[in-house]
């Protein structure tokens, strides 16, 4: 009995080795791990590239952005009326809007120009009782407000909140340049010239704090890396990207902060080296540089200068009136393929087969191989896709796409329903839908047979057990 005893005992120890080995060889055979990898080249993605001229009929060059500002006296001319009419019409927004396009904004209160005028309403000019300086130098002619006069804070508090009740709901104005202050907008003057120099950081907030009530969801941009952009986790704009000098001295003062020359403020700048990883970097094309300069002659050091400042979009200006195709566009390529994010899937780890009845859990590693963040929390969908391409069903990912930084990777693991479907083979899919369509809208870094963007991972089997243990046996 006892040396019986022993061989059962045996018999059902090799028994449970042998299922053991087989659960484990089950999962080692089941489990697949497909890897990616980036692809190179321009790629027209929204909320990047170059941003041309909202009033331009054609650009040469593929864009998702436009640029538009209004100057003060066209958006009010009679206290209290807002002539959006014009400005819409005048830079095409429903155009752009219908063809899936961003707007970056300025308001602007001085552009200097080639005639004596204001940009500011007559009847504002008259509320503040002439409070500035006319000027004619060398940037042009134009009148400069006093910005500390409390009466025209107080107006320019409506007139922000005006523009946020129209374009703030949703993201079509994706980036607002601040914009406001100085000439063009860019928080300068020349005081050199007689013009009374900027405000005090007191008064800057204050407009500031303007365009953040009026646009809480709106990234937005400052000239230059004051104390409240670092505050507030703000963008900063360099209007002379591509220009060595100009840009370096712009970069100084993103790393190490220091001192605001238009009022001898000490530490009006703060550093804010890591700024970029939160909010956006962008700028206007110089214009002291030819495009055979910045596209050809100077086109490492204009590549260079891009990636020290993790730029994600340039305008207004920019190539998009060179002609596609020509001497430069090597030169255009290279920098389109260097700006704003790069996205893609570097890794999923999901199982060749599932059994009827059971869902599918799958891992994803995410990857950004550009130079900025995506800056805005659009959903990305997960597709399950029978072997005919017809989606039979999508999921929300829980996936944020601004934490997927350059050089790091997001992974995210994830349980798809699938015991609804019949045996056969299917694909998992993903995307990233624009929210203003709720469609497919990013290129992903990878390559990708489906012209509608969205993107296939991986694929999967679903068999019934009896049909599995057959196959296993074969095998």
């Amino acid at each position: 009995m006892a040396k019986a005893g022993k061989i059962i005992l045996m018999v059902f120890v090799h028994v449970f080795v042998f299922c053991v080995l087989g659960v484990v060889l089950y999962y080692f055979l089941n489990q697949q791990t497909i890897e990616y990898r980036p692809i190179s080249g321009p790629m027209t993605n929204p909320l990047m590239g170059i941003a041309p001229w909202a009033t331009i009929e054609e650009s040469t060059q593929p864009h998702t952005l436009v640029y538009a500002d209004l100057t003060w006296r066209e958006f009010e001319p009679r206290e209290g009326i807002y002539d959006f009419t014009s400005f819409e019409k005048q830079n095409q927004l429903a155009r752009w809007r219908s063809e899936g396009k961003r707007v970056v904004f300025r308001f602007l209160l001085d552009y200097p120009g080639s005639k004596e005028h204001m940009d500011i309403p007559d009847w504002l000019y008259d509320k503040i009782g002439g409070d500035g300086d006319f000027y004619d130098h060398d940037y042009g002619k134009g009148f400069s407000p006093n910005y500390s006069n409390p009466v025209l804070i107080e107006y320019h508090q409506n007139a922000i909140q005006a523009l946020g009740e129209r374009y703030g709901g949703d993201d079509f104005f994706a980036y607002i340049e601040l914009g406001s202050l100085g000439h063009w907008g860019e928080w300068h003057v020349k005081y050199d010239a007689g013009i009374r120099n900027m405000p005090s950081e007191e008064i800057r907030d204050l407009y500031v704090s303007h365009y953040i009530e009026a646009f809480p969801n709106t990234h937005l941009l400052m000239r230059r890396p004051f104390s409240i952009a670092a505050k507030l986790g703000l963008g900063v704009y360099n209007d002379m990207t591509a220009d060595f000098e100009a840009t370096t001295t712009w970069l100084d003062w993103i790393a190490n902060g220091g001192e605001y020359n238009q009022t001898q403020e000490a530490n009006a700048l703060s550093a804010m080296p890591n700024g970029w990883q939160i909010a956006p970097i962008g700028g206007e094309q110089t214009g002291s540089m030819s495009p055979e300069e910045i596209y050809d002659i100077q086109l490492e050091q204009t590549i260079r200068l891009l990636e020290d400042s993790h730029t994600t979009f340039i305008g207004p200006g920019g190539p998009y009136d060179l002609v596609y195709g020509g001497s430069l566009q090597q030169g255009i390529n290279q920098v389109l393929a260097t700006i704003g994010y790069r996205l893609y899937v570097q890794q999923v780890k999901m199982p060749r087969w599932v059994h009827f009845g059971e869902d599918i859990e799958i891992s994803l590693a995410f990857a950004n191989a550009g130079i900025a963040p995506f800056y805005y929390d659009w959903p990305v969908r997960i597709y399950v896709i029978d072997e005919v391409g017809e989606r039979l069903a999508d999921y929300r990912l829980d996936l944020d796409l601004r934490t997927v930084l350059p050089d790091t990777l997001q992974v995210i693991a994830f349980t798809v329903p699938v015991e609804k479907l019949d045996n056969g083979r299917y694909s998992i899919a993903i995307a990233i839908i624009d929210p203003l369509t709720d469609e497919p809208a990013v290129q992903l870094a990878m390559f990708c047979a489906c012209p509608c963007l969205i993107q296939q991972i991986g694929s999967f089997e679903i068999y019934r057990v009896k049909d599995r243990l057959e196959n296993l046996i074969s095998w």
